[in-house]
């Protein structure tokens, strides 16, 4: 899996990077068995490169951080949720074309 600028979020870390993070906060709730999640992994990145910086990537393991999963009712994977200024603006569940990802975020950011 491609490192590149993503952030890997925790349950301890989460609220700090929420509020820390300008721009788009792009949060990626995945798992390393899942797939799809592997799938979409590379166009997050390109996506979170492409930004110029209004975005950053970040990921949670939900089989590592199962409260978060649940505190934003997560219930499969991958879901892509859209956060600015702490709130969720949008949400995208499964691996969906760049072009879709592309067109939620140029609305947020």
């Amino acid at each position: 899996m491609a490192e590149g600028s993503s952030v890997h979020l925790t349950e301890q870390n989460f609220d700090d990077t929420l509020s820390k993070t300008p721009g788009v906060l792009m949060v990626d709730f995945w798992a390393e068995w899942c797939g799809p999640c592997r799938a979409i992994a590379p166009v997050l990145d390109e996506l979170t490169k492409d930004s110029a910086g209004r975005v950053t990537l970040a990921k949670v393991n939900v089989d590592e951080n199962p409260a978060l999963a649940a505190r934003y009712g997560i219930r499969s994977i991958p879901t892509i949720l859209l956060l600015k200024e702490g709130k969720v603006v949008d949400q995208v569940i499964g691996a969906v074309p760049k072009v879709q990802l592309k067109k939620k975020l140029d609305a947020v950011a």
